[in-house]
C-alpha cells in the first residue's frame, strides 16, 4: 500500500485514545465525563468507570487531523448497568475544533462520499417514522464555513 493511502487510512478508522490523551480530554469532553461521574455517584454512590474505547480520535470533518469522539455506550457505572443508554442508543459526543454535537445512537462510522466526510448513525426508529426496530440511519456532513453539521430527511418518491 501506498504510504499516503495508508496515512488516509490511519485517519479514517476509529482510534482509542491512548491514556495520555483522556487526562488531556478538551474541556467539551471532559464536562460530559464529569456530568456521567456525578450521575453516577447520585444514583446510590457508584463508581464510575470510562471503559477503554469510550474516547476516540478520528477525522471527523476530512481535514486529514483526529478530531474527537466521546461514546457513552462505554461508560459504566457499577450502581446502575444502563445509566446512559436506553432502547433509543447511547449519546456520541462528536467534537470538531471548539464545537461539540451530541447524537443519540446506536453505532457510528465515518465515511468518504465524493469531496466529503460523511458521519453515519444508526439511530431509533422512531426518526424515520417507525418504531424501534425499524432500520433508520442519519447521513451528516461537517460544514467548515458555517461550523455545524448539517443533514436531511430524504424524500424518496413511489
Amino acid at each position: 500500500m501506498h504510504f499516503c493511502a495508508l496515512l488516509a487510512t490511519a485517519f479514517t478508522l476509529p482510534q482509542p485514545a491512548s491514556a495520555s490523551e483522556i487526562s488531556e480530554l478538551p474541556a467539551q469532553l471532559q464536562e460530559k465525563v464529569n456530568q456521567a461521574q456525578q450521575a453516577c455517584s447520585d444514583f446510590e454512590n457508584g463508581e464510575f468507570a470510562l471503559e477503554w474505547g469510550a474516547v476516540a480520535r478520528v477525522d471527523l470533518d476530512g481535514d486529514l487531523r483526529p478530531d474527537w469522539v466521546l461514546n457513552e455506550v462505554l461508560f459504566a457505572c457499577s450502581s446502575a448497568v444502563s445509566l446512559y443508554c436506553g432502547t433509543g442508543g447511547c449519546m456520541s459526543h462528536f467534537l470538531v475544533g471548539d464545537v461539540i454535537g451530541s447524537l443519540l445512537n446506536q453505532g457510528w462510522d465515518v465515511v468518504d462520499l465524493g469531496p466529503n466526510r460523511v458521519l453515519l448513525t444508526d439511530v431509533h426508529g422512531s426518526q424515520c417514522g417507525g418504531i424501534n426496530p425499524t432500520p433508520c440511519v442519519a447521513a451528516s456532513a461537517w460544514d467548515a464555513e458555517d461550523g455545524i453539521w448539517r443533514s436531511t430527511a430524504a424524500e424518496w418518491e413511489k
